[in-house]
């Protein structure tokens, strides 16, 4: 089996930002569209930067650049979501630029600390204000000039390097950095590129690094992303206990040494693993395939030392002790308890859950390997390598595991759910091994398309919004205007819903249901004159759609983590190829979090209850029902804004639309108008 992945969410997050201060257009190919770049993509915009949408990945990106001190002030918070490597970044370019702004990101990221950036920021020059809790987004950054620094980091880390580094280059001053341990090295491999002197050797105490005599411009950047060994790891270790049969290869995964110390690691405890092709120039980034054989695992130490090269790795590690023979520990990873959660508990946790031998150290872990089948329920904390890592667990054979909110995987590999699938489905077909039947040829999960798409693609059109607002009538006739189709969210989940009740599964079962078990009903999408029928094997879903018994359990339905996960890449091949209309509740924030126009429509709430009850009833609702209507609403909204998964919310830089006493026609007319202004149609 031959797969291919992502590119490199920490390269492309670099790669933008440094585009952005560049003089010139830069190319970048292979940009991750997941959430994390998103999200800086979508900052750097808010910042004056022109960055086009970002495709399917393998899509060339131009982006033309603003020079050193080209940025603008935003008018509107910077919302990095979950981005720390965004956030941070960020941080030290702003300490340097002219202007105010104020970075933010979700509920996520403001727990995480941001002193260690900002600290050594602060004693170069720049401002920070913090707005809730100190050490903690929100903060307001105010730039200006900025003085040298010498500092020694507490402990190894990339972002707060290159927070620093980026400093350094947008202030015009020099930088000298000592770290207990060498980080990952990409920003100095990509300054080093671009023509920038930055010095790094082996000092007594660490590790140091230095930003000497920093140009005053930087050439355009012109790079393709290899693919994240990050990304690749889940894979390899897939592969490693047996879940792609007898083996995999991995093609064109970034092999830079401060990132694959996971490799060194797994061949210590027994794994059966090759590089082959590997090239890449003394300063950029080497790059290679990855040919991995099934292979019997036993446990090992891992300690201080080894653990800066594989600190994102830790998760899936785990994961593979818990199927090694004897005892795996695990040390030097306090860092991995300010992660986009507390990684250490979190792996602990789920693994007892599971039935696995586990403890939680200070710094690390202990974890005693089984071989017994595995199965129950366990969480994501929000966390994507926590997701994927018991994705992997859960794809092998004899368990059966499954993971609450697994669609968190968007912000670094988008299409991992469908290749775990694609990968079960050739296992068992016998096709695992490069020896027997032949390959079936590289795969790419949902995050490629066969043919990347031209620079006349036409935009994708998001409207979000609370029940009873609108959406669905304004979107069929926005899209009927410009010759689009409409996707309507709703009707996917109305589909399934119909499909279960048709089926006679009792609904106390549906929270319980796998992926697995949601793939035996037939559920598609068919394009048919500008919009989309929703089949149900040869069966096209109509009025079935909208009965009382549909409509009063579809919001609970739709909620469930494993439906959110089926469903999502459904609603995202049909907008491979734009000129898509789509409404529902997220799809500006989880969906399509890099459409081109996104419209967030309200009314108030008597409006809406009595638009809805019109809708149902055909008839005007008395007082009496106004108010029960009302009320029903209301305790949606709350329910709705609450949701773990994919709560209801306004999508960063939405035109925001009360449509309470507006015409209908009036409200087409505004989202046509927006449609022109951010696209020039």
């Amino acid at each position: 089996m031959e797969l291919t992945v992502p590119g490199d969410k920490s390269i492309s997050q670099r790669a933008l930002i440094l585009a952005a201060l560049g003089t010139g257009k830069s190319r970048i190919r292979g940009l991750l569209p997941g959430g994390d770049p998103l999200s800086t993509a979508g900052a750097l915009r808010a910042l004056g930067v022109p960055i086009p949408p970002v495709g399917e990945w393998g899509v060339e990106v131009r982006v033309p650049g603003m020079g050193l001190r080209g940025l603008r002030a935003p008018a509107m918070p910077l919302d990095l979501q979950n981005s720390g490597t965004g956030a941070r970044l960020l941080l030290g370019v702003l300490a340097g630029e002219p202007l105010r702004a104020v970075v933010t990101g979700d509920d996520s990221l403001r727990k995480r600390p941001m002193g260690r950036v900002t600290e050594p920021l602060s004693r170069m020059g720049g401002a920070f204000r913090a707005l809730e809790e100190e050490d903690r987004l929100p903060l307001e950054v105010r730039g200006g000039p900025l003085r040298s620094l010498d500092h020694n980091l507490p402990v190894a880390s990339a972002q707060v390097k290159s927070s620093l580094l980026l400093a350094g280059l947008v202030g015009q001053v020099e930088v000298r950095l000592t770290e207990p341990g060498r980080s990952r090295d990409h920003t100095e491999r990509m300054l080093g590129e671009l023509g920038v002197r930055v010095r790094s050797e082996l000092v007594e105490g660490g590790w140091m690094v230095a930003l000497e005599d920093p140009p005053p411009a930087l050439p355009p950047l012109d790079l393709e992303v290899p693919g994240d060994f990050s990304s690749a790891a889940f894979l390899l270790v897939l592969g490693l206990l047996g879940g792609a049969g007898r083996g995999l290869v991995i093609r064109n995964v970034g092999l830079n040494g401060t990132r694959t110390g996971l490799l060194p690691v797994l061949e210590r405890m027994g794994a059966r693993i090759a590089v082959r092709g590997e090239t890449g120039p003394e300063r950029g980034e080497p790059r290679g395939d990855l040919e991995v054989e099934a292979s019997e695992l036993a446990g090992c130490e891992i300690g201080t030392a080894e653990v800066p090269g594989l600190i994102d790795e830790v998760p899936v590690l785990a994961v593979a002790a818990a199927r090694a023979r004897g005892l795996t520990r695990i040390t030097g990873a306090r860092e991995l308890r300010v992660k986009e959660t507390d990684r250490i508990r979190a792996v602990v946790e789920n693994l007892r859950a599971l039935g696995v031998g586990a403890q939680e150290l200070g710094d690390g872990m202990e974890i005693e390997g089984t071989d017994r089948p595995l199965s129950g329920r366990v969480q994501s904390f929000g966390d994507h390598r926590i997701a994927m890592a018991f994705g992997v667990l859960g794809a092998l054979p004899g368990n059966r595991i499954e993971v609450e909110a697994p669609e968190v995987v968007g912000v670094s590999f988008p299409g991992f759910w469908a290749l775990l699938g694609e990968a079960r489905r050739i296992r068992r077909a016998g096709l695992g091994s490069r020896e027997g039947g032949g390959s079936p040829g590289p795969s790419h999960g949902s995050f490629r398309t066969d043919r990347p798409r031209g620079s006349g693609r036409p935009p994708v059109i998001t409207l979000d919004g609370p029940a009873g607002s609108g959406k669905s009538s304004t979107a069929r006739a926005v899209a009927r205007r410009l010759g689009y189709r409409h996707l309507d969210s709703g009707a996917l989940y109305r589909a399934l819903t119909f499909a279960l009740l048709s089926a006679g599964v009792p609904e106390s079962e549906w929270p319980d249901l796998s992926l697995q078990e949601l793939d035996r009903f037939l559920i598609e999408l068919k394009p048919v004159e500008g919009r989309f029928l929703v089949m149900l094997g040869d069966r096209a879903l109509e009025e079935e759609l909208r009965t009382p018994e549909v409509t009063a359990r579809v919001s609970p339905l739709s909620a469930l983590p494993a439906v959110r996960a089926w469903l999502l890449e459904a609603q995202r091949r049909a907008g491979r190829e734009g000129g898509l209309v789509a409404d529902g509740r997220d799809m500006g924030t989880v969906v399509f979090p890099d459409a081109e126009v996104k419209v967030f429509l309200t009314a108030a709430l008597p409006e809406r209850a009595r638009r809805r009850y019109l809708e149902r009833e055909g008839r005007p609702p008395r007082p009496d029902e106004l108010s029960d209507e009302s009320a029903r609403i209301e305790e949606r909204d709350v329910r709705d804004a609450g949701r773990t998964v994919a709560p209801l919310r306004k999508p960063t830089g939405a035109l925001e639309v009360d449509t309470s006493n507006l015409p209908f026609e009036s409200q087409v007319e505004i989202i046509l108008r927006q449609v022109g202004t951010l696209t020039g149609e």
